[in-house]
Parts: C-alpha cells; structure tokens; sequence
C-alpha cells in the first residue's frame, strides 16, 4: 500500500505561485492514478486535478484551469502541484490521493484508496 505525504503549502500572497508536493512511499506508485483534492473553511472536501498513471494531460476543476498545474515524477515517487495566480478564495487544505483502479474525481473521492494527511495553503488578500 502506498503512504502519502503532502508538503509545501504555506502563507502567500494573492496573486502569488506556490507548488505543493507529494511523496509517496512504496514501489507500487507509477501504477496509481494521482489527484489532488481542497477543503476550505466550512467547505466540503473538492476535487483540484488529476492525472493518470504515465503522467501526460492533467484534468482540472473549472475554478482552477490555467492557473494550477499537475505533473508527476515516477522516477522520485512524487506528484506535484503547481499554483499560480492564486487568490484568497483558493485557501485549503490540500491533500493528495491515489488510486490504483480509477482517475481521481469528485464523483469517486469517497472510495480514493489512499489519501495524504494535507497541508495548509492560505491565500492573504
């Protein structure tokens, strides 16, 4: 089973650029499909991006496309995240998923296999 770690959130400024990463640990992790999903304050869990198994097209939600980047490195165990023009409305938890059966959606979250423990973005206005 593949165990996740998220790292690189912090405090930014609107308009700023962060990029968020994801380490997985275990030999099994080119063979998950990765996502990254958000929950704001009193907001439900959402899904952000995903992208399959070879890496290649990221899929994104509507509130994030042309800002926000998803890319893997199977050769590092490590999915990335990469956030741009990020506004107040984008503070979160983000957390990374992963799973070995199915992309990453918002329709399948609650059945994602593996899940990180989240770190915290917060967008300052």
């Amino acid at each position: 089973q593949v165990q996740l770690v998220e790292s690189g959130g912090g405090l930014v400024q609107a308009g700023g650029s962060l990029r968020l990463s994801c380490a997985a640990s275990g030999r099994t992790f080119s063979s998950y499909a990765m996502g990254w999903f958000r929950q704001g304050p009193g907001k439900e869990r959402e899904f952000v991006a995903a992208i399959a198994t070879g890496g290649g097209t990221g899929y994104y939600a509507s509130s994030v496309k042309g800002r926000f980047t998803i890319s893997r490195d199977n050769a590092k165990n490590t999915v990335y995240l990469q956030m741009n023009s990020l506004k107040p409305e984008d503070t979160a938890v983000y957390y990374c998923a992963g799973d070995s059966r199915v992309l990453p959606n918002d329709g399948n979250r609650e059945a994602l296999e593996v899940w990180g423990q989240g770190t915290l973005v917060t967008v300052s206005s």
